[in-house]
């Protein structure tokens, strides 16, 4: 089961790094908006050099930022070029241009996260263009009433039954119950927001547990 971190905050990013709990770590325009004003090459360096650093050469997805085709191929190849971490991958809106766009550079041998998917076809679509993963957004399915762990469980089955590699990514999660949610329904990969994984590493009964099993040991010792 792997998790993908949902973030460019490289404190975020060293904290979970650092207790070996995640498999990537994705990124987007409006995350990036959320950091401190800087160059965008440069601040993907860094992530990359964390991964490094902990001897984690993790999937780094990095998002185009342009609506044009053709400067999407530009831009996707310039970022590769000058980011230069061996497991970069290129995020991608699905559209039917963008379809040409994820052919083109997989072709290149750039991998392809293709992103803000909705819905079955789309994932089918991206899969036979040649995507290593296609990112479906769970919380924002739920906002325009689609239930999503339908779509994961449906999607699954078609990529398993297609014998492709790619691998299902889903995004856009609200509650850390989402994300074994998301697993259970066939999802390959979940990429969250750090904040979720405090929650799901405590529980009342756990803390409760520990101070008995403390407590009993002093009791002993005496």
């Amino acid at each position: 089961m792997k998790i993908f971190s949902d973030t460019a905050n490289l404190n975020d990013i060293e904290s979970n790094l650092s207790r070996g709990i995640v498999s990537g770590i994705t990124t987007n325009p409006s995350i990036l908006s959320k950091e401190p004003k800087t160059d965008f090459v440069k601040h993907i360096k860094k992530i990359a050099a964390l991964c490094i650093k902990y001897n984690s050469i993790v999937p780094l997805s990095v998002e185009v930022f342009t609506g044009n085709a053709k400067k999407m191929v530009k831009q996707a190849i310039e970022l590769v070029d000058k980011i230069n971490y061996e497991n970069i991958n290129i995020k991608v809106p699905i559209g039917w241009n963008e379809l040409e766009v994820i052919n083109y550079l997989v072709k290149q041998g750039i991998k392809i996260n293709a992103t803000c998917l909705f819905n079955e076809a789309q994932c089918v679509l991206a899969a036979n263009a040649g995507a290593t993963y296609v990112s479906l957004f769970m919380g924002r399915m739920k906002d325009i009433g689609v239930e999503p762990l339908g779509v994961i469980k449906k999607t699954r089955t078609l990529i398993d039954w297609s014998g492709k590699d790619t691998e299902i990514i889903i995004g856009s999660i609200r509650h850390e119950r989402d994300i074994i949610d998301s697993f259970i329904a066939g999802a390959h990969i979940v990429t969250a927001d750090p904040k979720f994984f405090p929650k799901m590493a405590t529980h009342p009964q756990t803390d409760k547990s520990v101070e008995g099993f403390l407590k009993d040991f002093e009791q002993w010792l005496k």
